[in-house]
């Protein structure tokens, strides 16, 4: 099964734990998109390990965010492996 998700092959990084409440339906989805990942990648991975890359291209590509965000500021929190 070939299927093109918009997350591509997951970098190695240092995360920072976060603490989050889903809906249910939200969990579910996710849940199916790390399986659909790891189908596509060949590398199984559950959906706790997803959300912050996913946040991270989602706030990448917020025409909006970028334009208010201090262009000499990191575009990446303090703390975080680039």
């Amino acid at each position: 099964m070939t299927t093109d998700l918009r997350l591509g092959p997951l970098p190695k990084r240092a995360i920072v734990k976060l603490t989050m409440a889903l809906l249910e339906k939200l969990k579910l989805d996710l849940d199916r998109y790390a399986e659909l990942h790891s189908a596509r990648w060949g590398e199984p991975i559950d959906a706790a390990a997803l959300i912050p890359h996913m946040l991270e291209a989602f706030i990448a590509r917020d025409r909006a965010f970028r334009k208010v965000r201090p262009s000499n500021r990191p575009s990446r929190a303090p703390g975080l492996v680039q």
